[in-house]
């Protein structure tokens, strides 16, 4: 090493990452590197959201792009650990939740690392960073993850509350444990409004009330309970129970003061009454959970669980679990239903309610953008695309289930194909489920062939989705396709669209143009041409106007002509004015329709310039 990289070595620098997403023209900040100028020199970073799939899990929610950062001089060593700091934007994080940064190996063996720092300045704006230390390198993610806790039982025993919830708590008694014995737990909580959603869908789980969250334990030290550990941990009551027994205290009140009043009048039928409000109210407690993954989830009947203050229940547990919840029942369920539940929601929790979206440029049909969007946030996005100028038909697809990085692979069939780049048409395209980030790809439409779908005004052509789950996907940092063909299964969903034809301008010879036979002709083109102009300035629309056409025309005229009202009443009238006979009198059918639309002014005038024979 001569003088000079010996001076590079000693001055740190940080270094800010602008490198170009595949597929898109802007730069971005993938990340900032603060390291040994000489390292700076040697370091080549990109983004790879193509292998978004590859670094999440069930309960990881991506918040960043993927980043991965590599040696460009393999003989040149970088001088670790070094710091690295990645832009990211998280929504929900809450008290659950905690934002870790993922590095990947090539081997797809993960390490989570703390984040020294979550803000940074960018110029003067600050802004979110996760900054952490790293001693290799690899590919990067920010995440938000459920909050680990971590204690250590001593010999002595231990009352530990967790700070995710300090409602939960655990009990270790002296001498549970031979030797200091290190744990480490996670809490998923539960939404009230999922155990409806699975209530709704499947009756058998009628008698679910609530359910406690769902705790993750690890004991790495393996070691045997030499005594019970006491568990504590919100269930919620039911709601039934608790309006019953409002009600209940009411009747005493009320009971007391008939009694006092008028003891001698049906003392009895009170006293039923109160006896009847308090019946059936007793609930069950059961206690679901799995010792390891593989053995899956099993009901312990044999531990009794206890209701306390507030929502609390708890219980003694003489065995090391993975996974526990508690589910309070109306009345019994067959344990195999319970089981069934349990792996229902296990796999909610971790998934997300999702549309697709698929709007049209309103001023240009050709562009549309294809978004995925979690349903909570449908009626948000739609508001979004509305002032970015894209519309439907077609309307969102119905709700579906989706995980972290699962992806929804379409391809257009019919008389329409897509392009990214207004060039290669005709590929399959990817969206990757994020939750927190906003799936989107813009695409260039056109028709197949000019002469196809000739008996409508209008190109045809569909939107197929297919759903493709994490298992699906090849484990290729190159190339994370998914192993096999999918497109033989059943569709998730389709959705249809459509282009408006071309009106062909045809150059033809003075002597094949076209002639009108009678002169009333190009005098009722002209007028109708009028008419259309003098209704739009008044902003009249279609469904006002009181001429007798088809609804089905009507629609094909908002098609064919989206944006401009004055074309769609002028086709609208020549639509009406086709299905006439010959002999039919136009002007005073018209000037009849316009009365009854309210324009008798218009209808007086229509009538002068027919008389007059006007063009203008």
């Amino acid at each position: 090493m001569n003088d000079s990289e010996k001076q590079k070595s000693r001055h740190w620098m940080k270094k800010r990452f602008l490198v170009e997403e595949s597929g898109k023209t802007e730069h971005e900040v993938a990340c900032f590197i603060k390291a040994p100028a000489v390292a700076l020199e040697n370091l080549k970073c990109k983004i790879v959201n193509d292998t978004s799939s590859l670094v999440v899990e069930d309960s990881e929610e991506l918040v960043s792009n993927v980043i991965s950062i590599e040696c460009s001089d393999y003989e040149k060593k970088i001088p670790f650990p070094i710091n690295i700091a990645i832009p990211f934007t998280s929504c929900f994080r809450g008290n659950y939740r905690e934002i870790m940064v993922k590095v990947t190996d090539v081997n797809f063996q993960s390490t989570y690392l703390t984040p020294i720092s979550l803000e940074g300045y960018q110029g003067k704006h600050k802004e979110t960073f996760a900054e952490v230390k790293i001693y290799h390198l690899g590919v990067f993610s920010v995440l938000s993850c459920l909050k680990k806790e971590t204690f250590t039982v001593p010999k002595t025993g231990l009352s530990q509350k967790l700070s995710v919830d300090p409602r939960i708590s655990f009990y270790y008694h002296p001498e549970t444990f031979s030797s200091p014995a290190p744990m480490q737990l996670k809490v998923q909580p539960v939404e009230p409004s999922l155990v409806s959603t699975l209530k709704a869908r499947h009756d058998m789980y009628h008698s679910v009330v609530s359910t406690s969250a769902l705790v993750y334990v690890q004991h790495p030290s393996a070691q045997p309970l030499n005594s019970s550990v006491t568990i504590t941990l919100p269930c919620p009551p039911n709601p039934e129970k608790k309006r019953q027994g409002d009600e209940s205290e009411h009747v005493r009140a009320i009971s007391a003061t008939i009694k006092r009043v008028a003891a001698a009048y049906q003392p009895r039928a009170v006293s039923a009454s109160v006896r009847k409000s308090g019946e059936n109210l007793s609930d069950t407690l059961k206690l679901l959970g799995h010792r390891n993954k593989e053995e899956g989830w099993k009901v312990f009947d044999d531990v009794t669980i206890h209701n306390a203050r507030n929502g609390l229940v708890s219980f003694e547990l003489n065995e090391h679990l993975e996974s526990f919840l508690i589910i309070r029942l109306s009345f019994i369920l067959e344990n195999t239903y319970l089981l069934y539940f349990a792996q229902a929601l296990e796999e909610a929790v971790c998934s997300t309610m999702a549309n697709v979206i698929l709007y049209q440029k309103r001023e240009n049909p050709y562009k549309i953008v294809v978004l995925l969007s979690a349903s909570r946030e449908l009626s948000w996005e739609l508001q979004t695309l509305h002032e970015e100028g894209y519309f439907g038909p077609p309307e969102p697809t119905h709700q579906f289930s989706l995980r972290e990085g699962e992806q929804i692979h379409f391809r257009f069939r019919g008389n329409i194909f897509a392009s990214e780049n207004g060039k290669d048409f005709g590929k399959v395209y990817r969206l990757t489920f994020h939750s927190q980030r906003k799936p989107r790809l813009d695409l260039q439409i056109k028709e197949v062939d000019e002469f196809g779908n000739y008996s409508s005004p209008h190109y045809k052509g569909t939107a197929v989705f297919y759903k493709i789950t994490r298992e699906m996907i090849t484990k290729d940092w190159e190339q994370p396709l998914p192993n096999g063909e999918y497109q033989h299964q059943t569709p998730l969903c389709k959705l249809a669209l459509t282009l408006p034809k071309h009106e062909k301008l045809i150059n033809r010879p003075q002597s094949t143009k076209r002639i009108y036979s009678d002169s009333s002709e190009a005098l009722w083109d002209n007028l109708l041409q009028w008419l259309a102009e003098e209704l739009a300035g008044d902003n009249t629309s279609l469904l006002a106007l009181r001429v007798p056409v088809r609804r089905s025309v009507r629609q094909l005229v908002r098609l064919k002509c989206p944006d401009n009202l004055t074309h769609q009443i002028y086709e609208l009238l020549s639509c009406w004015k086709k299905t006439l006979p010959r002999s039919a009198d136009k002007q005073q059918l018209l000037s009849r329709y316009l009365q009854k639309s309210g324009r008798s002014d218009l209808a007086e005038e229509l009538l002068f310039k027919w008389q007059n024979k006007v063009f203008t």
